[in-house]
């Protein structure tokens, strides 16, 4: 018993030494993993919480990809015929839920429309805002089920 106690020590001091570094690890890749936003309202204000989120927390602190999909009624955020205005909190920008996007997209950020929910809303890719881009599964499935991309519905 003698002779295992000092090899257990060593073992358990190894291990505890080990602990900071894997946290460490962790923590870089959560201050770089990707965010997906599942935006589906067009409700201006929780949209221009959620296009805000997207922007100032995640894509101006380094995190990528960092990409908002439009569907279901969000579609027609990024309508260019569509006037919208902020409520809330997020009056104080000033800025059409429009602008926040291609703000947004000149930082670097994705705004996919879902293609399903545009033919269904009767919108086309002309009717979008410029940088928008018509979504593909293959495009969705590639941010989405990334294992470095945290999803985030809203």
């Amino acid at each position: 018993m003698s002779r295992l106690k000092p090899i257990l020590i060593a073992a358990f001091a190894l291990l505890v030494l080990m602990i900071p570094v894997a946290s460490a690890q962790q923590g870089a890749d959560t201050k770089t993993r990707g965010l997906f936003v599942n935006l589906t309202t067009d409700d201006t204000w929780s949209a221009a919480k959620a296009i805000s989120f997207a922007h100032q927390k995640a894509l101006k602190n380094g995190h990528k990809p960092v990409a908002i999909w439009l569907n279901v009624r969000a579609v027609y955020l990024a309508d260019k015929k569509r006037p919208s205005h902020v409520h809330g909190m997020m009056r104080e920008s000033g800025k059409s839920v429009q602008e926040m996007l291609k703000d947004f997209m000149a930082d670097g950020g994705k705004v996919i429309m879902c293609s399903a929910c545009s033919k269904a809303s009767g919108l086309k890719a002309a009717d979008y805002i410029d940088g928008v881009e018509m979504g593909t599964w293959p495009m969705v499935e590639s941010i989405l089920f990334d294992p470095n991309v945290t999803t985030l519905a809203w």
